[in-house]
């Protein structure tokens, strides 16, 4: 089983590292187009919310990515150092009263992107998982 993870400063240029960490990925475990469209964006969200939301955007807290790749399974697991949110109850960003929010679209972009999504440590950590074969 491989894993490779990486640290980043809670700062949101810090994106364009996570992205050419999953360029990476893409290169070493050969994924193809379609998966490796989902896993950017959704590893990209999920790295942004605990960023912004989970560390609240200070700079001397982290986030850690690590991936995994487990036979025919990609995981990706991202853990802010904040204490949680209540991911049980989220307003719909598809409802009529939430469509022109500008944000709020993230979490439903990774349900919906992913094969499979974990909250642990009360959404402090986040698993994504996705089918490659």
């Amino acid at each position: 089983m491989d894993t490779i993870k990486i640290i980043i400063p809670s700062i949101t240029e810090n994106i364009r590292i996570i992205e050419s960490f999953i360029d990476n990925a893409k290169e070493k475990f050969n994924l193809d187009d379609d998966i490796y469209g989902n896993i950017m964006i959704a590893v990209t969200e999920s790295v942004n919310n605990a960023i912004m939301h989970g560390n609240k955007n200070d700079k001397t807290k982290n986030v850690t990515l690590s991936l995994t790749l487990n036979e025919n399974v990609i995981h990706f697991e991202i853990k802010d150092e904040g204490t949680g949110f209540d991911y049980k109850n989220l307003p719909d960003p598809t409802a009529p009263e939430n469509l022109d929010k500008p944000s709020g679209r993230g979490i439903f972009l990774m349900k919906h992107l992913s094969d499979e999504v974990n909250f642990l440590n009360n959404g402090s950590l986040v698993k994504l998982s996705f089918y490659m074969g």
